[in-house]
């Protein structure tokens, strides 16, 4: 039937109100006028509302005829009970009441059967278990630009490389692979090569293609050195300023790692040899200083590298100068920075640079590295090491007689001595002439904690050597 059409001849036949009347007379009711009047108009009212509701969902349904799946929504809608028998889906089961011997004038009584449950089958059947319901759990996508292997991470899809013969190579996740990027275990220096049989470690991310094309062509403006100091210039202040290098941050710490130890096995002592280490250096530095690079969990590796250029005993001597106090420099960067996260840092750098200078059998080289490091962890750490733990009387002993080879271990300790006391212009010499008791005691305890070498350096200035022993001139 049509919408329209229906809903004009509902209206005429409500407004009839004899009908209502007629129905009424057919049960032993008798209603006034009124009363169907009232009746007709609430009918109407419904009959009207019910037909509105199913011609929109006839109309959204995109037809022109309405159906009785309209008049069932529109019930459902208006929260009215639906019609019984009529419903285009579910269909009812209905059964017949058995007649009422109490009232036969009710006439027959339909109801919608329920089912019955059979306990015994329901008790035999196989159980299904529940899911388990919505929960929440935290976990990490992502540790340092790196996605953990958890379940809750999908699995990493390594890419392959296709190469310039057409033939596919290794997986970009390879380090050693022959994709853009270059391997961080090669060394800068030729004798510094992986060995034929070992294992390659894994890469944990890739790369991006813009990053492989800035990893190669920075290390190749870095090493080997050339004379264009304008493309290293540049590469170390890119290093120094540049953000989003943290992914780069494993292969440059490696990479310098590899280097250092390659260049030092070789045990040379070329020009060569003395720039790749400076290089190396400016690029740990470079590092450091660059604020948005994340460096703490890579402080196990930026260490080692550091301190065995500080240390090392054949370093080339037109650099060697320069190379301990440019690792100095970097050590106390690195201490200033991290000493208040990891308190015991500082302790075994000390620890470590006390063995290197007052261990017997240790090169001059070393002792003078050694007293540079500790030159660069602190005015306690040079008091600890050349005066209290004697590193300058055994330091002494060594130099007595040969000055002319132990220049610089000679000036590395009176550059730290200097540290305890800054040289006055207005500073008086010690009198050792026996006039001054005072004087003579300092200068004999002067000798007892730094040795007679280094004791009469520092008489000549007696605030300097009253503030090594620690004796006021008031005492």
């Amino acid at each position: 039937m049509k919408s329209d059409n229906s809903a004009w001849q509902m209206s005429k036949i409500v407004d009839r109100r004899r009908d209502f009347l007629d129905i009424a007379d057919s049960f032993p009711i008798t209603i006034p006028d009124a009363v169907a009047s009232a009746l007709a108009s609430d009918v109407e009212y419904r009959i009207h509302q019910v037909i509105e509701e199913a011609a929109r969902f006839m109309r959204h349904g995109r037809r022109t005829t309405m159906s009785t799946s309209d008049i069932d929504q529109a019930f459902r809608v208006l929260n009215i009970e639906p019609l019984y028998g009529h419903t285009p889906h579910n269909p009812h089961t209905f059964r017949r009441a058995l007649p009422f011997p109490q009232v036969p004038a009710a006439g027959p009584v339909y109801f919608v059967e329920d089912e019955e449950i059979d306990f015994d089958r329901v008790l035999k059947e196989e159980k299904i278990a529940l899911p388990k319901g919505v929960s929440w759990t935290a976990h990490w996508l992502a540790v340092e630009g790196v996605q953990p292997l958890i379940p809750e991470n999908p699995p990493a899809i390594p890419r392959e490389t296709v190469d310039a013969d057409g033939t596919k190579g290794e997986s970009l996740t390879k380090l050693n692979g022959t994709g853009l990027l270059p391997t961080p275990t090669t060394a800068p220096q030729q004798g510094a090569k992986a060995a034929p049989g070992q294992q390659q470690q894994l890469v944990k991310q890739v790369l991006s293609r813009e990053l492989q094309l800035y990893y190669a062509r920075l290390t190749s403006s870095l090493l080997p050195p050339s004379l264009d100091l304008t493309k290293r210039t540049a590469a170390l202040a890119s290093l120094r300023h540049d953000a989003g290098l943290q992914a780069l941050l494993p292969y440059l710490v490696r990479w310098v790692g590899e280097g250092v130890v390659g260049t030092l096995k070789e045990g040379s002592q070329s020009e060569t040899d003395g720039r790749v280490l400076e290089v190396l250096l400016d690029v740990t530095s470079a590092l450091i200083e660059n604020n948005t690079l994340f460096i703490e969990p890579y402080l196990h590796q930026i260490f080692p590298p550091t301190l065995s250029i500080l240390l090392h005993s054949s370093l080339p001597l037109s650099h060697a100068t320069l190379l301990r106090t440019s690792a100095s420099q970097t050590l106390s960067r690195l201490l200033t920075q991290h000493s208040t996260t990891y308190p015991s840092l500082s302790p075994r750098i000390m620890k470590t640079l006390l063995l290197a200078l007052i261990s017997p059998g240790k090169s001059k080289g070393t002792r003078e590295g050694a007293i540079r490091g500790l030159l660069g962890v602190g005015k306690e750490a040079v008091r600890k090491g050349l005066v209290e733990g004697g590193g300058a009387k055994v330091v002494g002993a060594e130099c007595q007689g040969n000055n002319s080879e132990s220049g610089a271990l000679v000036g590395s300790v009176m550059d730290a001595l200097r540290v305890l006391q800054p040289l006055s212009d207005m500073s008086d010499s010690l009198d050792l002439d026996g006039t001054n008791e005072a004087d003579v005691g300092v200068m004999e305890k002067l000798t007892e904690v730094l040795g007679p070498f280094f004791a009469k350096r520092v008489a000549g200035d007696a605030a300097w050597a009253r503030e090594i022993v620690g004796i006021t001139k008031a005492s």
